[in-house]
């Protein structure tokens, strides 16, 4: 029996299902990464890999061990052979602490889209398809979203679909603007409700299952 294609989702808190109101995690089935891996039962094996705090590929000199490249590969060499990588980070680049502009915070997210499809982690040493989705822009942030460093992010948030829909072109990656689909609750500005969460992981499946059809 041929095992089923592996598809990864790496991203952070909105990965992980962070709740606005109690910062407590949404059920697995309420997650997107369980959205999407219910709707391609019998299409896919769906890998959750979210991780509140995680950056593109900074260090966060409050919260150690978040800097998206620096576990990439690692992770992809875990779940390999990986046929779809779905990136969705940036949101915490955003951070007052990082200093980061929207293009650099696009071109960490491009940077790691070629990583992975360098890295030999895909269908018989080969590079995995890659998803790069564009955050959601914040919303209007509570007093506890701005002491973790999101109280002047608005703006640069805003600006990141377009950069990112260059960088996926560039790097040979599809792309899905979240923010077209989906905003932040209101409950903090930075994290995704329950129905936002279904939202997204429809859409999500939708389009890696588009990528395993090209694929396969």
């Amino acid at each position: 029996m041929t095992d089923l294609p592996t598809v990864v989702c790496y991203g952070d808190s909105n990965t992980w299902g962070a709740i606005g109101a109690t910062h407590e995690r949404h059920p697995r089935d309420v997650r997107w990464p369980g959205v999407a891996a219910a709707l391609l039962t019998g299409r896919a094996h769906v890998v959750e890999e979210g991780l509140s705090g995680r950056t593109t590929v900074w260090e966060d000199p409050f919260c150690a061990g978040r800097n998206g490249r620096t576990y990439l590969l690692p992770c992809l060499a875990s779940h390999a052979p990986v046929a779809v990588l779905v990136i969705m980070l940036g949101t915490n680049d955003l951070k007052a602490v990082l200093r980061l502009g929207p293009a650099e915070i696009a071109a960490g997210a491009g940077s790691l889209v070629d990583l992975a499809r360098d890295g030999g982690s895909g269908p018989g040493g080969g590079p995995p398809a890659v998803l790069l989705v564009a955050p959601p822009p914040l919303g209007e942030v509570t007093v506890a979203a701005e002491l973790w460093g999101f109280g002047a992010a608005h703006a640069a948030s805003t600006r990141l679909a377009p950069l990112y829909r260059e960088a996926a072109r560039q790097s040979g990656a599809a792309f899905l603007d979240a923010g077209a689909l989906v905003a932040t609750d209101a409950a903090d500005g930075v994290h995704l409700d329950g129905a936002a969460h279904g939202v997204l992981g429809r859409a999500i499946a939708t389009a890696v299952a588009e990528l395993l059809g090209a694929a396969g």
